[in-house]
């Protein structure tokens, strides 16, 4: 891996250009358990979250608020070791049938082999818009960063600050973008060992239960949708408002740099292993509109 680093690096340096003011969160304050019986806890004085998964139930949590665009930034480590049949997962999400989605999720895997990194967005319900990479690390033995990046034009999926991932705002060419529902952030780790690990073949193994994810870092530079209305950090649609900003609050209106273009480009050649759009037999009649347009 060590070949990597300059590469890295580089690409850490471009992410800063889609970097607005990171708001501290506190997981007593700002994310409440949703399920798990205890199974997830708060810790190091709300600074961090362990979820917990055994043979009788998984564990999950969601945030307090709800947002309508904003860049958002989780530390999690994995379930080490033998992790197959489990799922981690980090996303945003809308209520009701038709609800928007973007989603973080993590394969497990038998020792030694890697986790995979499932990406997906859902528009008005509509999702099948997977693309999967191997992550260029061990995701289990120390915090990595995964952030969301949504605005009214991209939604932009990081790793450590290395965009993997651009789903653009095509509206105007007829695909439906996630732009008018607010959405709240979710986290969880569930058994899945019916499909998770090389199609379900491979099953958890409870003799290695409890698993355990771990979470910390939470940052939620966004705009909070309250009350029917939504609030935006102060500087916000002021910078958005100046023709061609490139600076002050950069989530809103930014883009990916040439640079981070081609960071993306290279995780995608290198570590991308599906990619719904090169997917011709799933999709017999075509693929979706968004994979042609550039």
């Amino acid at each position: 891996m060590r070949s990597f680093a300059p590469v890295f690096l580089s690409a850490v340096v471009a992410w800063l250009e889609l970097a607005g003011t990171a708001q501290g969160g506190n997981f007593y304050q700002d994310t409440e358990m949703t399920w798990g019986d205890g199974r997830g806890k708060v810790v190091d004085g709300g600074r961090g979250l362990d979820l917990t998964l055994d043979r009788t139930s998984g564990s999950g949590f969601q945030s307090k608020s709800e947002y309508l665009f904003g860049k958002i930034d989780m530390q999690i480590k994995l379930v080490p070791g033998n992790s197959a049949g489990t799922v981690t997962t980090f996303y945003l999400s809308s209520q009701g049938d038709a609800h928007d989605e973007i989603d973080f999720e993590f394969l497990g895997n038998v020792s030694g082999e890697p986790y995979t990194l499932h990406t997906n967005v859902f528009t008005r319900g509509q999702g099948q818009r997977e693309q999967q990479f191997r992550l260029w690390f061990d995701p289990t033995t120390a915090f990595h960063t995964y952030s969301i990046l949504w605005n009214p034009q991209h939604v932009i999926f990081a790793v450590d600050g290395t965009p993997v991932r651009d789903f653009k705002n095509h509206e105007a060419r007829g695909v439906a973008f996630p732009r008018m529902q607010p959405m709240r952030l979710y986290a969880s780790l569930w058994n899945a060992d019916d499909w998770a690990t090389q199609g379900g073949r491979v099953k958890a193994d409870w003799s290695k239960a409890p698993f355990v994810a771990s979470f910390r870092g939470f940052s939620a530079d966004a705009c909070v949708w309250d009350g029917g209305r939504q609030r935006c950090p102060e500087g916000t649609m002021e910078a958005a408002a100046v023709a061609g900003a490139g600076s002050g609050r950069g989530w809103w209106n930014q883009q990916l740099s040439d640079m981070s273009y081609r960071r993306m480009r290279w995780v995608q050649r290198k570590f991308m292993i599906y990619n719904y759009c090169a997917d011709a037999k799933r999709f017999p009649q075509g693929v979706p509109a968004e994979c042609k347009l550039r």
